[in-house]
């Protein structure tokens, strides 16, 4: 006897996280996690120390030059890092109320063109 399983929600896979995921968080466990200081990390890479802290602890976004370095550094794939910063970015937007407001504006105007 087959039961047909309906979901009323999303699924797993469109679920969006609480908080998003800046791709410094998962980078500074990385390099943690391998006992790497981030002095000689930076040294290694040829950036400075303070624009690596900064990406570590998410003040700062991971460009695709920075991506590349890590990848080149540490072994990590650069691609899947730069998905996980457009994931955020994005996420951060959605989450700026004066964005959203201007960009319902924007809709609402865009809908009588």
């Amino acid at each position: 006897m087959n039961k047909e399983i309906k979901h009323n929600g999303p699924s797993a896979n469109e679920l969006t996280p609480f908080t998003p995921t800046h791709p410094g968080s998962i980078l500074k466990e990385e390099i943690e996690y391998r006992g790497i200081s981030q002095c000689k990390l930076a040294k290694d890479m040829g950036i400075g120390y303070s624009a690596l802290n900064e990406i570590l602890n998410e003040r700062r976004p991971l460009t695709e030059k920075t991506a590349l370095l890590f990848e080149a550094a540490l072994g990590v794939n650069a691609e899947p890092l730069m998905h996980m910063q457009m994931n955020y970015n994005m996420q951060t937007a959605r989450k700026d109320s004066n964005f959203m407001e201007k960009l319902s504006k924007v809709r609402r105007i865009a809908a009588v063109l």
